[in-house]
Parts: structure tokens; sequence; C-alpha cells
């Protein structure tokens, strides 16, 4: 049975309360805890069953209800209060307008596969999304001129329960898109505006939602048309779900269909930011438009795309990355690439390869970097990673100068800090926090916060976070059908005073999630200590495939329901938003124990620091670089084994010594006040030193400073006088990349001749260099050096540029003098050898080209 037509209810507000349905569609309520509580004040049941859904809830709210609440004087003087807060957000000067007033059309596009901006919209699965949704909020305060594209799932992610075994189950609810805090985009006549891909039997329309994240937008693309087959109404049902077929649909979708919609949209998009490789199709499509709108060739047009393009990694391992057949991607893009973009097969398909001899896939991650002149990593380790893991796509570059960078991840400090604790810092600290949390002298303030006020409110928390677990634990048991006599057990599950320690994460089996159970005596010691006790909260999902993952799972549970561990072992179904904010508001402790160096950044024990929580970590991605004895605990020393189950005795020993002999004592060591004071410096300590440097408004600013305004730049540069300069730097990069092998070092001899040399001496090098029928002006000649004895550690080796000092010719070939010098600072016994790099103003690194020659080889 179909319908004969469809038509909208809109809840029936009273006129003094029309301004409740701007409020409830700008997302800005997400990180606003005053909005929050005047739709909570409305109606709280509500506000909880529609899962803190501002649009579900005034559809349902009893018309009884809104007429009581236009007459409560009190709600309307909190709601004009709200209706003002917001209106002052939107309109008030930003650090973007302030500081780049004179930059005239910049904009940036960010396309991300996922969003995690709130609980209600089930736009995300995990860290990467939330990353996205903390990415937009920021780019809202600072003022970015930043817009976002993704994909509206209609099932979402994936909601978990567990069956009376502890097996987790899956099940798929379907979002109403109507009754969320999104809008379709319409044309002037209030139709859809539809638009369409070309896949290879037929056209795939797709219409866009448009959610307000502040002063930000974002469109989410959606195939669930009536235009399209059943098979292509599908395509953005799920997250992450369907075979690889319909994984490269979705990201067409997403990449070509994004740079689609942008054009309808009256966007020309300045500068792409792709959040890991799933959008990279959008670097084809941005070429594509470039050819046809300046008749350019494809290598002409993807100078533009590359120098205007970022490309942001998350994985530390390969297994983690979009690969595609072959046979996929011809049946996909074989019209594609033929006729829009006339390449050849072996051109096409080595966008998708990294340096291979031999192509026998497509890879989104290598196809993001060949056609993006930024790429970085999301930890300065993780940038470490990265370069070694695709280091044999850059042969003959040094590790340490591959051209891939880092800018690591941060969270939205008010998105994830407890009201109460908002409450204190607003006291203590003032308001600049609020919008721009990387003023380290603001956060020094933290010190002037009496420990009674610091400790008594995160107290609240913990006693907040014990209730909210003791609740859902309930709800869980209900759900399964347990006995009353084990649900009447769970009103005693935890103890509001005891330390508690969170671990909250996707069950990968890297993140370990069993490793405090690795010695189950040890551990069942350290919980039974009647003096120091401790509690433990876990949550997370398994992802649907990964059996090991779920057997993780199955292994907690059975631990909390053990005698050993009854009322001390907590697991919460259904990790989401809601219950990650309960959980690091009110951990005392957050433990991370993933296998280094798997875990890219990590953001959840971010999100503690200004809660108050300390992290007890491996030293991995963020925390590889955050860690100091004053803020926190780290398990292991950057160590990385073999023998992994070796690996795991080690740390799990090291686990419970620091728990048992550290932790603990430090925590229950009070005075006659029953203050922790030592723990109480410690959470000041890492508040005043992490938070201002673990946040998306440093990392925003970071990527507008490092990549955003650069890549626009070096754009307008190429765009400027009908493209002169793009043509003429591809038309350079052909005749370099013909040329480079005829490159010839004929000789590199020192001054020296053999004499010693002499702390604080200059040690002098000529080289007689054939550049073929190159220039000296295309290339960069240097002295590479360091110590002989470790001139594997790359870190030690040091480059002095050499200057052209003459030239000569001999059977019709040019040879060219080089000359430089070595400033001898220490003795010992050193090398040197000489290197020739391309050069060209325009070029983002000296290393796009994936070209460098070295004397001698």
């Amino acid at each position: 049975m179909n319908f004969l037509e469809t038509y909208q209810v809109m809840p029936s507000l009273p006129a003094k309360l029309e301004g409740l349905r701007e409020l409830a569609y700008n997302l800005y309520w997400s990180w606003n805890s005053d909005i929050q509580s005047l739709f909570r004040r409305l109606d709280r049941d509500l506000w909880e069953d529609t899962k803190h859904n501002p649009v579900a809830m005034l559809g349902r709210v009893s018309q009884e209800k809104l007429e009581a609440a236009s007459k409560d004087d009190g709600f309307l003087s909190h709601f004009k209060r709200c209706s003002t807060n917001l209106k002052n957000y939107l309109s008030s000067p930003t650090w973007f307008s302030k500081n780049y007033k004179d930059l005239k059309n910049f904009n940036v596009v960010y396309f991300s596969f996922e969003y995690g901006i709130t609980e209600c919209l089930q736009t995300y699965s995990g860290g990467l999304g939330v990353l996205a949704g903390d990415h937009l909020k920021s780019a809202s305060d600072l003022g970015i001129p930043l817009t976002a594209i993704g994909v509206a799932f209609k099932d979402g992610y994936f909601q978990q329960y567990l069956n009376s075994d502890g097996w987790q189950q899956e099940r798929y609810e379907i979002s109403d898109f109507e009754n969320l805090p999104m809008e379709l985009v319409t044309n002037k006549d209030k139709s859809p505006l539809v638009l369409s891909v070309d896949f290879p039997d037929s056209k795939v329309y797709f219409q866009i939602w448009l959610l307000l994240i502040g002063r930000i937008k974002l469109y989410l693309l959606d195939t669930n048309l009536p235009e399209n087959t059943p098979e292509n109404r599908q395509i953005t049902e799920r997250l992450y779900g369907g075979n690889s077929e319909n994984r490269v649909r979705q990201e067409i979708i997403l990449g070509k269909g994004g740079i689609k919609a942008t054009h309808a949209l009256g966007i020309n998009p300045g500068v792409c930011h792709m959040n890991e490789g799933h959008s990279a199709f959008l670097s084809l499509e941005r070429i594509k438009g470039l050819m046809n709108d300046f008749g350019l060739n494809f290598y002409q047009a993807k100078e533009i795309g590359v120098h205007s393009n970022v490309f942001t990694t998350h994985t530390p391992v390969p297994a983690g990355i979009d690969v595609f057949s072959l046979e996929l991607m011809e049946k996909y893009f074989g019209t594609y690439y033929r006729q829009e973009l006339k390449l050849t097969p072996e051109e096409f398909y080595k966008l998708g390869a990294l340096g291979q001899t031999k192509i026998t896939n497509f890879n989104m991650a290598h196809l993001a970097m060949n056609t993006a002149s930024n790429i970085n990593g999301v930890s300065k380790l993780h940038g470490d990673v990265s370069r070694k893991m695709w280091a044999s796509g850059f042969k003959g570059i040094p590790l340490n100068e591959i051209p891939i960078g880092h800018v690591t991840n941060g969270i939205h400090i008010k998105s994830h800090l407890a009201p109460e604790m908002e409450e204190l810092l607003l006291r203590y600290l003032g308001e600049s926090w609020v919008e721009d949390a990387s003023n380290a002298d603001v956060w020094k303030r933290i010190d002037k916060i009496p420990d009674e006020e610091l400790w008594r409110t995160h107290e609240r928390r913990r006693e907040r976070l014990v209730a909210f677990t003791r609740k859902r634990l309930i709800e869980q048991a209900v759900a399964r059908g347990a006995s009353s006599r084990e649900i009447e057990s769970l009103r005693e599950v935890l103890n509001p005073n005891t330390l508690t320690i969170g671990f909250a994460r996707r069950f990968a089996t890297y993140k370990r999630a069993n490793l405090l159970f690795r010695d189950i005596e040890r551990i069942q010691q350290i919980i039974e200590n009647t003096n120091q006790n401790v509690q433990f909260i876990f949550a997370g999902k398994a992802h649907p495939q990964d059996e090991a993952g779920k057997k993780f799972i199955q292994e907690i549970v059975q631990n909390a329901k053990s005698d050993n561990f009854k009322k001390r072992i907590a697991f919460l179904e259904n990790y989401d938003m809601n219950v990650a904010r309960y959980l690091v508001e009110g951990c005392d402790i957050w433990l991370n124990n993933p296998r280094r160096p798997q875990e890219a950044s990590g953001t959840s024990g971010m999100k503690v620091i200004a809660n108050g929580g300390l992290n007890f970590s491996v030293l991995d991605g963020w925390w590889d670089e955050a860690y100091s004895p004053e803020v926190g605990w780290k398990i292991g020393n950057r160590e990385e084994y073999v023998d992994l189950e070796y690996q795991n005795e080690v740390e799990s020993r090291e686990l419970y010594n620091i728990l048992e002999n550290d932790i603990l004592p430090l925590f229950y060591d009070r005075g006659e006040d029953n203050l922790p004071r030592k723990w109480i410096k410690m959470m000041k300590n890492s508040m005043m030193d992490l938070t201002p440097r673990f946040n998306t408004a440093r990392m925003v600013k970071e990527y507008v400073q490092k990549y955003y305004i650069p890549s626009w730049e070096k754009k307008m540069i190429l765009m400027a006088n009908d493209l002169q300069k793009t043509k003429e730097l591809s038309a350079w990069k052909k005749n370099l990349t013909d040329n480079w092998d005829k490159i010839k070092v004929i000789s590199a001899k020192s001054f020296a001749n053999g004499d010693n040399v002499y702390v604080n001496q200059d040690y002098k090098v000529i080289a007689e260099i054939s550049l073929g029928k190159l220039t000296p002006d295309d290339v960069e000649v240097q002295l590479y050096y360091g110590p002989s004895e470790e001139r594997a550690n790359l870190d030690n080796n040091l480059v002095e540029n050499m200057k052209l000092s003459g030239g000569k010719s001999s059977g019709g070939v040019d040879y060219f003098i080089y000359e430089g010098s070595i400033k001898c600072v220490q003795s010992g016994l050193f090398g040197y050898t000489v290197r020739i790099l391309p050069k060209n103003d325009l070029m983002t690194n000296s290393f796009e080209l994936k070209r460098i020659f070295w004397a001698g080889q």
C-alpha cells in the first residue's frame, strides 16, 4: 500500500513561544546547557524519551503544557535569555573576522562520512564522527567560513544490546528526518532540490538535508527517493553497512555528489578538506569541473585541485583503509575516466596507488594522497607512523622528510563539559575560553579555584554517574527479562564515594579492553582492598563482524556478574554520546591501554580533562605527547613488541602495579578535611596544562593557519591571469619528470683533501653536476650530512643548500659547479653526500613530485 501523498504536520506553538522553533533547529543548543535546560524545563520526561531532541519534543509535548509555559513568567524570562544568547552568538565578532578581515571569498568545504553532533542524530559510529562534529562546532565558535558535507544515513549506526549470555546483538532504528533538527533543501517553489550522479546503469538521484551547527551549515545527502530503484534508495540506508560495492556507491555519493551539491547550493569550494579517504572521489569531480570550465587537460586541472585539497588520515594500519578491486572501479569509473577525465587505464589506476609497480587494487587513501598537497596525521606519533606506513610510496626520500605532517586532534570542550563544572569555570576563569579554549594564560586561573569547590563539583558528577549507571543497568536487565532479585541487586551497584575508572571506546581488539582481567586473582585482590576501593565502568561497541571484539565484551560482562566483581564492575550497553557524557563528566580516571602504536590519536581521554578527570594510558596517540608525571600515569615506556602475549603480560602487570601502588594510595590520602589534596593538585595540573592544548579551537586554528589559508593562497595564484601559473607549473612538472633521470653528479670533493678538520671550522665541498635538459632554476642542490655511525638515525642528519658558483661545457654537455660548506660544531666522525631536489616556488614542498637524486645512486 502506498499513500496518495504525504503532508508535514508542524507543532502548534503559542505566539509567545514561536521562537522555540529557531532554538530547536540550530544545533547550537547541543553545546549550550542553558538552552538544553529550557527544553528540559518544558517536559523533563519527554526530553529524555526523545533522546534530547527538541524538534521531536515540540511535536509531542501537550498543547496544555505549551500554553502553560507561554503564561509562565519564569519560563518566558528563561526563553528570552536563550534567544538573546543565540542571536548574540550568531552576530558577534569572531577570531576569524578579527584576524582575517581582509581575506576575501575564502571558504572551506569539509567532507566526512560521519558527524557526531548530538545523540539524537545517528550520523556517527564513534570517535571519527565525534571529532568531525567537534571540528564544526569550533569552526562555528571561531567564525571560520566553512561548509560541511556528509551523508544522511536513514538507519545510522547500529544500536547495541546484550543477550543473557553477554553476547552483543545489533538492531537498527530508522531515523525520522522530519522530526530531527534538520530541514530539506528546496527550490524557490518549495519542491525538494534533487540532483543526480551517473552510475553504470542509471542516474542515482539524491536530495539534501540542512543542519545548522551554530554559524556552520552541514548538508547531508540522501538517496532515499522514489525516483531511484530500491537498490539505489538503500545506498544511504546504513552507516558502514553492506558490501564493498555498496561502500563504493556511498563514497561516490559523498565525493562526486558532494561537489555537485556545493555548486547547486551556490558554493564554489575554495579549499576541500577530506576527513579520511571516504570522500576522495571529490578530487576527481573537482578536476573534471576545472577541465570543463577552463578548457584544461587533466594534469593542468589537477594542479589546482591538488593545491587546494587537504587530506587527514585517521588510521595507523593499512587494514583500516578502503580498498576496491580494479573490476569494481572499472564498473563505476571506466566511462568516467575515459570520457570525462581523458585518461588511459594506466593513468587512472595510478591515482589509487602509491609507488606500486604492479597495481592490483584501488586505495582510497592513496587517491587522497595523490590529489592533495597537504596530508596530515592526527597526532605527532601518528604522523611518524603514517610516514613509515607509506614510505614505499616515497622511495629515496628520508623518512623524516616524507611530506606527511600532523595536527593533533582535540575536543570541543563545552560539548563534553558538565554543567556544574562549566559554572565553576565561568566563575573563576571568565568567558573567553568558551569560544576559544586555546589560550593557556586563561587556564592558569584554575589554580585560583579553591580545592574544596573543585572537589565537591567533581564528586557531584561522580554521584550522578553512579545513579545513571544503576538506572541503565536496571533498564538493561528488565529488557532481557531478568529476575526481580537480580534487578533489585543492581540498585546497589557501585559506590558514589569510590575511585571510579572508566573505559569506553570501540571494542577493536588492539584496544585490549580485557587487559584488566588478564590476571583475575591480582585484580580481585586490588578490588577487594577494603581500605582503598576501586570500581570500573565499561562501555563500547564491537563491529558487527568483529567476533573477537564481541568476545571481549562478553568476558567483561561475565566478570561483572561474577561474585568476585559484583557491584564493582559495570558494562553499559549501547555506548553513545549521552553515555559518554556521563562517563567523562564523572570518572576519576580514564583508562586507555591500546597496543602501541595503533591508536592514531584517541579523543575520549581528552574529554575528562576539563571535567577534572585524570588519564592512565599507554603512551600512544595524543597521550604520547601529553603525558608528564604531574598530569597522569603511563603504561609502558614507548616499547613496541613482536610477541603480543608477552606485551600483554608485561603491560598488565604494570597496570596493576601502578593502580595498586600509585593511584589508589594517592586518591585515598586524605587529611582531616577528607580532601585528597595531592590528587586535587594533579587534577589542577592536568586542567591547566592539557585543556588549552587538546581542544578543537587550537586544532581548527592550526588547520586554518597551517593548511587552509596557504592552500587558498596557492589556488589564487594558480587561478590568476587566465590560469597562467597553472599551465606553467603543469608544463614544468612534465619537463622535470621527463628529464629527471638525465641528472648526474660527476664529482663531489672537499677542500680538506684528507687534512684534519677542527671544531668551529667550515668543511667545504664542491660538486660538479650535469642536469641534462634541466636548468639550475629547476633544482635545489644540497649537502646532506651527519654523524657517520648514526646515519640511520635520520633526526641527527642535517641539510645545507649549495650555491651555484659557475659552469663549463665539454663535448656539448653543460656542467654546473656548486659549492657548499658544513659548520663543524662537534668532534667525531661525520659523513656527507650530495642530493638534488625539484625546486619551484609553487610547489607545496620539495617532495611533492616524489623525485630525489642522491649522488652515487
